[in-house]
């Protein structure tokens, strides 16, 4: 059994946590803005589907990425090099979200819900959750898109219409996390995919020790500019 939550975000230690399935730790409560920031402060975020309440979770171990140790593959940091992609960050944030709940398959769901999209949009408001995107023409065929907090990035979703395009996003966003002094990027769940990238596992309780001092360091809240992005594609020429 997990506790349902109401009132207040009183979340219930991570270490209460269910091992099958694996990080479930509790129901209810809502996604404003004060409960979401609680969450991930604690190191734990909303997962469920529009036939479930709000489910919460927190797995051990937790999938981070070390901005610097993002692994580029040789074509990758060719196609960075060509500056195929125009890469701007929060001039779109609702577009990137609303991509990003499409479903993969044709008849597939997502578990980007309306209420999910709402909720991210006012965080977004608020200057806590950030898109980066990719661009071609003035078409936006790729992106992902997180929450800041502190020197703390939380990875929630990203789509790709063109080969390489998220993969273009991401490693524009490490070079800017590093310039900003972030320590990790919040991956949540291990994929092979994002291992390939150079994610590693890292035991809950390290992270939560972590995530401690990390968000509680650093930058606040606000939109990031476009500048900068233009001055990272740079690098990679």
């Amino acid at each position: 059994m997990i506790p349902w939550l109401a009132g207040r975000p009183d979340f219930p230690p991570v270490e209460q946590a269910l091992e099958d399935p694996d990080g479930l730790l509790a129901a209810g409560g809502e996604l404003s803005p004060a409960w979401l920031l609680a969450a991930y402060r604690r190191g734990i975020f909303p997962w469920y589907t529009e036939d479930q309440p709000i489910l919460w979770w927190s797995p051990d171990p937790r999938l981070v990425l070390i901005p610097a140790h993002l692994r580029i593959s040789r074509s990758l940091r060719r196609t960075l090099r060509q500056q195929r992609f125009e890469v701007r960050f929060d001039t779109a944030f609702a577009d990137v979200i609303a991509a990003c709940a499409e479903p993969r398959e044709p008849g597939g769901g997502t578990w980007i819900s309306t209420e999910i999209r709402q909720a991210y949009l006012r965080l977004h408001e608020l200057g806590y959750a950030h898109s980066v995107e990719s661009w071609v023409d003035g078409t936006l065929v790729g992106g992902l898109y997180g929450i800041a907090l502190g020197r703390a990035f939380f990875g929630e979703s990203m789509f790709s219409r063109r080969n390489d395009a998220s993969k273009v996003a991401l490693a524009h966003l490490a070079v800017h996390l590093q310039r900003l002094g972030f320590a990790a990027i919040d991956c949540q769940m291990t994929t092979a995919h994002l291992l390939s990238l150079g994610a590693e596992e890292m035991p809950r309780a390290r992270f939560c020790a972590g995530l401690a001092s990390w968000t509680n360091e650093g930058p606040g809240p606000g939109h990031w500019s476009c500048e900068g992005a233009a001055e990272i594609s740079r690098n990679f020429s």
